[in-house]
């Protein structure tokens, strides 16, 4: 019977390692060495295939043995509108991480990304940009920004997340479905309403299609965005963050335009806000989540800017 850690090698000495245990597929496993204001690093990402059992078997053999988990394939709480909601399965899942800090890439969404937005303006000038977010309420800042930037935005929650064709068309009806919505769906499982395992590598199309067609821009999670994609993506510019090689190639095939990632390449691949925020953690030395002010100081440290891509 295998192990968790089976074939799984620690960072040399010296080294900060950085673990994120995903639900996401295991096609996207990858491992990068990089030096960061003179300390090295591994950054690591293993996908578990939606397995759930397999997840949580991670996070307890890992603990005490890394500096920082990253959370990838599920959210532990989103930021919404100032407050926080807690998936309660997903606290089981990581129950066995109890030394080793589990970031989930929510704080960093709620600074990364609207700093993003800001920097973004000069090329985009959104006011002129038909926007659409596949999933807003877990990019609570992300959504705030561009409202405030003046883009036309639709917010696609209710559309994608439940399958209700009532695009959301300004930030206070997103803050009322937010209160409406996440007090119950944080007590569902996440593979509910986000693709998770083998789903990441399939496209569906159906009610959100047409929202596609009507969008300059398509803003939001890597997997959401391919999911209800449309085959013909020609001109559009997607805004997202954890790319690999596989995804550029799918989108240069359905025609998009322009690729921009709220997060820069960091080997060979643009890695999600889950690891990149458990990065941070534990570059500051910390074993919790730092706070947005801490997190905005070490981006500006760092240089971390949004990466362009020209497709």
């Amino acid at each position: 019977m295998t192990t968790p850690l089976e074939g799984w090698q620690p960072a040399p000495a010296g080294y900060k390692h950085v673990v994120s245990v995903s639900l996401g597929s295991s096609k996207r496993n990858a491992r990068e060495e990089i030096t960061v204001l003179g300390q090295p690093f591994i950054l690591e990402r293993i996908g578990t295939d939606a397995d759930a059992k397999k997840a949580a078997a991670m996070f307890a053999a890992l603990d005490g043995r890394v500096d920082a988990f990253g959370l990838g394939g599920a959210d532990l709480y989103v930021i919404a509108d100032g407050k926080r909601y807690l998936f309660n399965n997903v606290k089981k899942l990581i129950a066995g991480a109890k030394i080793t800090p589990v970031l989930d890439g929510s704080g960093l969404k709620n600074t990364l990304e609207r700093d993003a937005i800001a920097q973004l303006d000069p090329l985009l000038n959104w006011r002129s940009q038909k926007v659409l977010m596949v999933s807003a309420v877990d990019r609570f800042g992300m959504a705030e920004a561009l409202s405030q930037a003046g883009a036309d935005i639709v917010y696609g929650d209710l559309v994608f997340g439940l399958n209700i064709d009532r695009p959301l068309r300004s930030l206070s009806s997103l803050r009322t479905v937010a209160k409406l919505v996440l007090p119950v769906i944080t007590k569902l499982p996440q593979d509910w309403f986000y693709p998770t395992g083998a789903k990441q590598e399939v496209s569906v199309e159906g009610n959100g299609t047409k929202y596609y067609a009507w969008a300059d821009v398509i803003a939001g999670d890597t997997h959401y965005a391919k999911r209800y994609a449309p085959k013909d993506l020609k001109g559009k510019t997607i805004l997202t963050q954890t790319i690999t090689e596989a995804d550029r190639a799918w989108m240069k095939d359905r025609g998009v335009a322009r690729l921009i990632t709220t997060t820069p390449r960091m080997g060979s691949r643009n890695f999600a806000t889950n690891v990149l925020e458990a990065f941070f953690v534990a570059l500051s030395g910390k074993k919790e989540a730092l706070s947005e002010g801490e997190y905005l100081n070490y981006i500006r440290q760092v240089n971390f800017k949004p990466e362009i891509n020209e497709l």
